[in-house]
């Protein structure tokens, strides 16, 4: 919850610090997954109106941000990694942050709604309440799954780019939505291994912190299967094809190798090499996603060729 101390700091807030509230970072993959999912959608969008839907997904990802920040200057303040951050170095007051995120809320779903479709609209709602208050409000500091729950919020992008072409929920989106979600937590929790004192200073009950680094290991290893299983799934609907099949096979063997390198670390061994590992592991990470949306697209561009899908 927002430290009222924060109220008290000098603040010289620029254009950039409201940007920063929207966490731009992550809003481009947002952006990046729910263009692919509207995309890869059967039947079309007109240009415009899916370059509308794309701008209003993008809008209600930046306030689910700003919302965050708002909610959790108090940790932010305590962490290394979120210090400097526009609330808790008093640049922009809380208030500020809430009416930024409660108004791009509201214009971003009637937006959607406007433009595309009900699902579409009512799909961004719910991603911006469950982020907000049931992930950030609720379990982020009250359950060690906090990342595997909140995991979900990120996951609906692509299903709302689906949803705003077609007006309904299919195999094809809940897979794409099941991707993300999966990917989530091995993400976050090799980071967690080596910033784990940022959250246990911050009293945030992220798994390294209550069950330590071997429980930690462990999930890793087990959603990265789990993940592999759905990557390789999503290959096999009508969106998939042998090019994404290939690459899809090629990067899951990897991570999989990556995450059991991740487990066969103890807590004997040193930590700079285990940080070594862990760290490696994270930013394969940020391109993997990237990288299987990326090939959906191919895919996607291959199809009129009769190149592409099966």
């Amino acid at each position: 919850m927002t430290d009222t101390s924060i109220l008290d700091q000098d603040r010289d807030a620029g254009f950039g610090d409201y940007v920063a509230l929207l966490k731009p970072r992550v809003m481009s993959l947002v952006v990046f997954t729910a263009f692919v999912g509207l995309l890869v959608a059967p039947g079309g969008i007109n240009p415009f109106v899916g370059l509308c839907a794309i701008l209003f997904i993008a809008v209600g990802g930046g306030a689910s941000g700003a919302l965050n920040m708002w909610w959790d200057a108090d940790i932010d303040a305590k962490m290394r990694r979120t210090q400097g951050r526009p609330i808790p170095t008093g640049r922009v007051r809380p208030e500020e942050a809430l009416g930024l995120g409660v108004a791009l809320t509201g214009f971003s779903v009637v937006m959607l709604f406007l433009a595309t479709n009900w699902v579409a609209g009512g799909l961004l709602a719910f991603t911006i309440f469950f982020y907000v208050v049931i992930y950030t409000m609720w379990l982020k500091r009250w359950t060690p799954q906090n990342i595997v729950i909140g995991g979900a919020a990120g996951a609906f992008p692509p299903m709302i780019g689906w949803a705003a072409v077609t007006g309904d929920i299919t195999i094809e989106s809940i897979l794409m939505f099941a991707l993300t979600f999966a990917w989530t937590p091995p993400h976050f929790w090799s980071l967690a291994l080596f910033v784990k004192s940022d959250y246990a200073k911050a009293d945030v009950p992220m798994l390294t912190v209550t069950h330590g680094r071997r429980a930690t290991r462990n999930h890793i290893l087990a959603y990265t299967i789990v993940l592999a299983g759905v990557a390789l799934g999503l290959g096999l609907t009508s969106i998939g094809g042998p090019a994404y099949m290939a690459v899809a096979a090629v990067l899951n063997l990897w991570f999989i190798k990556g995450a059991i390198s991740i487990w066969r670390r103890t807590d004997a061994d040193s930590d700079a090499d285990s940080h070594l590992v862990e760290r490696k592991f994270f930013k394969f990470s940020l391109f993997y996603l990237f990288i299987h949306f990326g090939m959906l697209l191919v895919e996607h561009s291959l199809a009129p060729y009769g190149l592409g899908g099966w």
